[in-house]
């Protein structure tokens, strides 16, 4: 790739672009360039790369990473940006910067050591706050700043490990003097371990080549390592471990899924969990099933309704119980969030010499508790000076944003702001103003300097803390290189840690000879069977609208229309407002009902609606379904958003729905062919084949009555997929008995009623079942009553009456499946701890 010209530029002309006007910002250490602008050593290799791509080959290599984020759909959510009706509505695309931070391995090695050196101070001052209590004993430590701080859990004072440190993050910047400083440490439930892998996955992609030539040292077994420290910390060979997220409307939800997926560990909320005699479990299709080790990513008063925030329902009634008996443990320990606090920054460097007996190797941002009166003081002498902080999270002091530098505030806030801290000082910190290092971002086709942060993540193993060989950078689009200004910052970056050779590939995947065989992926929460379902069931229902309307507009569009045609027009029409996907009245003509049925998100029947009520679904149990699924989605958001300033012609909205249509049929295929045959996928199922099994029966009674007309029986055939199978067995059009035999009685094609019943029977047959006492479920009497009914039926004899039973049996054995296996149920048989394992 060195050395070449392409697009008529050479190599030097490229770096010469690239370059233009690159300058570190006044008073900034650049991580890219020196002070004289010369390129720094460990990013010559990067640049060189670089200037042998074109500008149009560096674009489309963007477009590789971009590409990558969005089929993957990596996001995240801003605080307060809700949609409760739809989860996914709130999502942002992740802001990936295309440049990564190149950091070399001699430099890295000292930054790890400081990080795994911090980690271990914080996890032993984390077991005496809960234990002996000799730091704040020994005056080494104000009791004011572990007592006062929201985040000290008085409960689990004594517990085993009652704030253990099992993942721990340090947010840190390098100063104009070179030096990292620790701006803020993360105990509580650290995130970003997720978004630096796809960071990685994102940059490797787009430029694999100069990942493997600059020997980048890989991530993969950061995470093995991490995965090793939990199991360690379980009592059996084999542990459930679970992930319990606060669900998917929190910010990084997205990220949560993914590591669920991605480290094979159970995803769960907090109603997925019950305490029953001292232990834990997860409500499962096949009862409960013990949890060994929760990997919490709430915070920790919210952990628990009984003994700490009553008003949390996130939680899990009785956990600080389980955690007293020793019988679940949790990541990080419930109180870990004492540690996070800025009042304990300025201790830090006297515990480190009491608890460790070593001076920090990452010094802290110089940090002042107005909670001490000398402290108070200096502070309120030289606020111009300082950056004002919240010591403690959620302690109020009208600093809800977040740090604020005082010298930027007008006088009169700035002046309230200094009566706030001279009343109650312990709720401020006062820190130094450090001006953070910049590092390039690609803007405007050269790369230009932005200010950055660098947070990095450690894990406790069995052999000692394993720090991240990289992490991921958050980059701000303003020029302020202050600290404090980073506070929003709106891109990130991977990070590269560059080693002397090659580096060997890693894979999560344990060695041959430790490889216990199985073929079933594990307990299903019935949280995760319920929203399968569903998804199953909006899907096809969106199938089935599609369907009734590329019927309605092929009839309108028919330039030889048939005898019946306007009935059959006016009974599609009907049927879509039934639906609830079309508005009726005189203005309302059939074209507008069609675009109504395939746009409106205000009529809940739509496809627009169906597919959004999918996607919601479907963003609850992210961590089941593969990347393909998840664009299949995106595919269908796109097309059923109807393009802005014009309206499609009749023919158009035809293939709209058409090309809908068969994005539904790819996800079939992919659910068919790709899903493991397991509980998951079962439920999906069911969902689908109860839904075409209702659908079906409505259509017959709108289209199959005794005096239908051809058009009508065909319109049947259309909405049921069945014209080819009914034109191939019968040389006459369509007649009455002939078709309904095809859609409701035909065990044979796969569209009929009966094919949806039999299939239905096989699937409740194999689920789950709690009783012992040899008699049938309820959804399995319901089916084999159907069942019955349907083979022993004839077509001759079948009349509104008969379908619509058939239908309603069907939403019996719906509401059957939903009562006995999903959490809303409450009755005898969901609260039995039979299987309880």
């Amino acid at each position: 790739m060195q050395g070449r010209i392409r697009s008529g530029r050479t190599k030097a002309e490229r770096r010469a672009a690239l370059l233009a006007g690159y300058r570190p910002l006044p008073g900034a250490r650049d991580e890219f360039v020196d002070a004289e602008g010369a390129v720094r050593p460990h990013w010559e290799p990067f640049l060189q790369e670089w200037c042998a791509l074109s500008q149009d080959e560096l674009l489309q290599r963007f477009g590789l990473a971009d590409r990558h984020v969005h089929d993957t759909g990596v996001s995240y959510r801003v605080h307060g940006d809700i949609d409760e009706r739809d989860p996914s509505a709130g999502e942002r695309p992740w802001p990936l910067s295309h440049v990564p931070l190149v950091i070399p391995g001699a430099e890295w090695q000292t930054i790890a050591a400081g990080v795994a050196q911090r980690a271990q101070l914080l996890s032993t001052l984390l077991d005496d706050i809960y234990g002996p209590g000799e730091i704040v004993a020994k005056d080494l430590l104000p009791a004011a700043v572990v007592s006062g701080s929201p985040d000290y859990l008085r409960p689990l004072h004594g517990a085993p490990g009652g704030g253990t440190l099992q993942l721990y993050a340090a947010d840190l910047g390098r100063g104009p003097d070179g030096r990292w400083w620790v701006l803020q440490d993360r105990a509580q439930a650290p995130s970003g371990t997720g978004y630096a892998l796809e960071n990685r996955l994102a940059l490797t992609r787009a430029f694999p080549d100069m990942f493997r030539s600059m020997n980048i040292e890989r991530l993969a077994a950061f995470f093995q390592s991490f995965r090793a420290g939990l199991v360690a910390r379980s009592k059996r060979i084999e542990p459930r471990i679970c992930l319990l997220t606060p669900g998917p409307l929190n910010e990084s939800y997205f990220e949560q899924a993914y590591l669920a997926r991605y480290l094979g560990f159970l995803l769960v909320e907090g109603g997925d969990l019950l305490m029953r005699e001292g232990r834990v479990h997860v409500r499962t299709i096949a009862g409960l099933k013990r949890a060994d080790v929760i990997w919490r990513r709430i915070d920790g008063d919210f952990a628990d309704p009984l003994e700490l925030n009553a008003q949390s329902a996130l939680g899990v009634a009785g956990l600080v119980e389980a955690v007293r008996e020793g019988n679940v443990h949790i990541a990080n320990g419930l109180g870990s969030g004492v540690v996070e606090a800025r009042a304990l920054m300025g201790f830090l460097p006297a515990v480190a010499r009491q608890l460790l007996g070593e001076e920090l190797i990452l010094p802290n941002i110089a940090t002042w508790w107005c909670g001490q009166r000398r402290e108070r003081e200096a502070v309120l002498d030289r606020l111009d000076e300082m950056s004002i902080a919240p010591a403690f999270r959620s302690a109020g002091g009208g600093l809800d944003t977040g740090p604020v530098l005082a010298g930027d505030l007008p006088a009169a806030e700035r002046e309230a702001l200094r009566a706030r801290i001279a009343a109650r000082g312990m709720d401020y910190v006062g820190q130094e103003i450090v001006r953070l290092s910049t590092m390039p971002v690609f803007q405007n086709g050269r790369l230009e300097p932005h200010p950055m942060t660098l947070r990095v993540f450690a894990a406790a193993t069995p052999d000692g803390w394993k720090v991240m060989p990289g992490g991921f950078c958050r980059i701000s689009d303003e020029p302020d290189a202050r600290a404090v200004s980073l506070r929003n910052g709106v891109r990130s970056s991977d990070v590269w840690v560059t080693a002397d050779a090659p580096v060997e590939p890693l894979t999560l995947l344990p060695t041959p000879d430790r490889i216990a065989i199985r073929r079933i992926t594990g307990t299903l929460p019935s949280r995760a069977a319920d929203n399968l379902f569903w998804l199953g069931r909006y899907l096809e229902r969106c199938e089935a609208t599609l369907r009734l309307v590329r019927a309605l507009l092929g009839r309108l569009i028919d330039s030889d229309p048939a005898p019946g045609r306007s009935g059959t027009v006016r009974r599609l029409g009907d049927l879509l407002v039934a639906w609830g996907s079309a508005q009726r009245g005189r203005s309302q003509s059939p074209a507008t009902q069609a675009y109504s049925a395939l746009y409106s998100l205000d009529d809940y029947g739509s496809a627009a609606a169906s597919v959004r009520e999918a996607r919601r679904t479907a963003s609850v149990i992210r961590e089941r379904l593969s990347v393909d699924a998840w664009r299949l989605f995106g595919d269908l958001q796109s097309q059923l958003t109807p393009k802005e300033g014009r309206k499609p012609s009749e023919g158009e909205a035809y293939e709209i729905a058409d090309r809908a249509l068969k994005t539904l049929a790819a996800f079939s295929g992919l659910s068919q062919e790709n899903m493991v045959r397991g509980a998951g996928w079962r439920f999906l199922d069911i969902g689908r084949r109860l839904e075409r099994g209702v659908g079906t029966c409505r259509f017959a009674r709108q289209f199959a009555e005794n005096d239908a007309s051809v058009d009508s029986l065909d319109a049947l055939l259309d909405l049921t997929d069945s014209q080819i199978t009914y034109r191939s067995r019968y040389l006459l059009g369509a007649s009455l008995q002939p078709v309904l035999d095809l859609v409701m009685l035909d065990p044979y094609n796969p569209r009929s009623v009966a094919f949806q019943i039999e299939r239905l029977e096989a699937e409740i047959a194999d689920l789950p079942s709690l009783t012992e006492d040899g008699m049938l479920e309820a959804p399995r009497r319901l089916i084999l009553r159907l069942a019955a009914d349907c083979r022993t039926a004839e077509a001759s004899r079948l009349d509104r009456t008969s379908i619509l039973l058939f239908e309603q049996l069907l939403m019996g054995i719906s509401s059957a499946i939903a009562d006995r296996y999903f959490l809303q149920n409450s009755g005898p048989e969901g609260s039995r701890l039979t299987g309880i394992a």
